[in-house]
């Protein structure tokens, strides 16, 4: 049995930063491509950023490029959401998930999600 579990939420003023954590038991992350997704209030989830199998390559939205990163620990077992100069409109809640379709992560084509975190930025 597979579950996956995020951690590292809180609340932040604008400029600041967070880091978010992604642990999972009953898989390997070196296997399969990870995505973080959010669901800002009042909207739809969305993707955030992926991470491949390798962990050669990271993709990510628009909005959050060369502000957010993606990175795994191999010998933890986690991937990391490391999130700087953050905005209020980074507010959300922030869900990690695992066995994602290379081509099919942006749509949320996942397998293994976590139960999210919430991640508040104040102004």
């Amino acid at each position: 049995q597979v579950h996956v579990v995020e951690s590292g939420g809180g609340l932040v003023q604008a400029g600041g930063s967070l880091r978010l954590s992604c642990a999972a038991s009953g898989l390997t992350f070196s296997r399969v491509v990870t995505g973080w997704f959010r669901q800002p209030p009042g909207k739809e989830r969305e993707f955030v950023g992926s991470l491949s199998w390798t962990g050669g390559r990271t993709y990510y939205r628009d909005s959050v490029k060369g502000r957010f990163t993606i990175s795994r620990d191999n010998a933890k077992n986690t991937v990391t959401l490391q999130m700087d100069s953050l905005k209020p409109e980074d507010t959300a809640v922030y869900y990690c998930a695992a066995a994602c379709e290379m081509t099919g992560v942006r749509l949320g084509k996942c397998t293994y999600w976590g139960q999210g975190t919430q991640v508040t930025v104040s102004s």
